[in-house]
C-alpha cells in the first residue's frame, strides 16, 4: 500500500505547488481532485468535530493572492491546522484557483484542514456572482463548474471546535434547538431556498432581539437573546461565523456570544477592509491576526460592477 499512498501524496504536493504559483490545474486534475475530496467529505459529519489548536478562516471569495498572504501570516499546512468557514468562490477573479488550492490541501491533509459550506457554495449563487463565468472563461466549458458544484453538496454544514465553539457559515435558525437537529439532516443536496440548511448558511446576528426578516432574502436575523439561549442549552462558549463584511476583519457581537471572521481584505477590490483569522490554541485561547491585501498586478477595476450587491 505504501506505493500508491506515496504516489498520491506526491501528486497532491504537485497540485498544491502549481496552485501556489497562481497556475491552474487541468480539467483532468480537477476531476481527480473532486473524486478524492468527495470520498473524504462523505465520511464527515454535518457537525464536523475539530480539535485544537486550529486557525479559523472566514470568507476568502476567490482572492488567491490574499489567501496566499494568509498562509504566510498564519502558517502553511500541515504545520498549521485550518478551519475554513465557507465562501471560497465568487466576487474575486481567481475563484477556480482559490477553491482548487483549499480542496487540494484538504485532500492532502484531511485531518488538518476542515472545510464547511458557505452560501456561495451553490449552483444558483455561483451563476450570478462570477464563479460560473470564470470557469467558462478559463476552461471553455462548464464541466469544471459542474464538478465543483457537485462537490459542494458533500461539504459539511458546520463544525464544532472541542465541543465548545460552534462554526456555521451564517448563523442560527428558528428551526434549530440542538446540534443533533443538524446531525440528523440529509445535507447531500443543493442549498434549499428555506429551512434549516438555508438558515445555517444565510442568517446573521442582529442588535434587535428575537428573530427578524433578513435583508438578504434568505435566512433570518437573530438577536442576543437567541444566541445566548442556544449557547447555554448546547453547552457552547461561542458561535464563530463568517458571511458578513466587517471592516477590521473580525467583530464581536451579542455580548461576546458571537464572533464574525472575514478573511477577504479589500473585498471586491474596493471595500477597503482589513481581513483577519482567529487562532485557537490548545486551551481555546484566541488570537486575531489582521492583514491587508497582498500586492497584485492584475487587480480589476470593473469586476465589482458586473455583479449585483445582494448585501455587502
Amino acid at each position: 500500500m505504501e506505493g500508491p499512498v506515496r504516489e498520491s501524496a506526491t501528486e497532491g504536493d504537485g497540485y498544491i505547488e502549481t496552485l501556489k504559483q497562481s497556475k491552474m490545474l487541468t480539467e483532468r486534475q480537477i476531476k481527480s481532485l473532486c473524486i478524492k475530496a468527495r470520498e473524504i467529505f462523505m465520511k464527515e459529519s454535518n457537525v464536523q468535530p475539530v480539535a485544537c489548536p486550529v486557525t479559523v478562516v472566514g470568507d476568502v471569495h476567490g482572492q488567491l493572492d490574499d489567501l496566499l498572504e494568509m498562509f504566510r501570516i498564519g502558517g502553511d499546512s500541515p504545520d498549521t491546522n485550518y478551519l475554513f468557514m465557507g465562501d471560497y468562490v465568487d466576487r474575486g477573479i481567481h475563484s477556480v484557483e482559490t477553491l482548487s488550492l483549499v480542496v487540494a490541501l484538504k485532500v492532502r491533509y484531511p485531518e488538518r484542514v476542515t472545510m464547511i459550506r458557505g452560501n456561495h457554495e451553490s449552483r444558483q449563487i455561483t451563476q450570478v456572482y462570477g464563479f460560473y463565468e470564470e470557469c467558462i472563461r478559463k476552461y471553455n466549458t462548464a464541466d469544471v463548474w459542474t464538478m465543483f458544484t457537485d462537490l459542494f453538496d458533500y461539504l459539511p454544514l458546520t463544525a464544532l471546535v472541542e465541543n465548545q465553539i460552534f462554526c456555521p457559515h451564517g448563523g442560527l435558525s428558528p428551526n434549530l434547538d440542538t446540534l443533533d437537529h443538524i446531525r440528523a439532516l440529509d445535507r447531500f443536496t443543493e442549498v434549499p431556498h428555506e429551512g434549516l440548511i438555508c438558515d445555517l448558511l444565510w442568517s446573521d446576528p442582529h442588535e434587535k432581539p428575537g428573530w427578524g426578516i433578513s435583508p438578504r432574502g434568505a435566512g433570518y436575523t437573530f438577536g442576543q437573546d437567541i444566541s445566548e439561549t442556544f449557547n447555554y442549552y448546547n453547552g457552547l462558549t461561542l458561535i464563530s461565523r463568517a458571511h458578513q463584511l466587517v471592516m477590521e476583519g473580525y467583530n464581536w457581537s451579542h455580548g461576546r456570544n458571537v464572533v464574525t471572521v472575514f478573511s477577504a481584505p479589500n473585498y471586491c477590490y474596493r471595500c477597503g477592509n482589513q481581513a483577519a483569522i482567529m487562532e485557537l490554541d490548545d486551551q481555546l485561547n484566541f488570537t486575531f491576526l489582521q492583514y491587508d491585501p497582498a500586492p497584485r498586478s492584475d487587480e480589476p477595476t470593473t469586476v465589482a460592477q458586473k455583479t449585483p450587491d445582494y448585501f455587502l
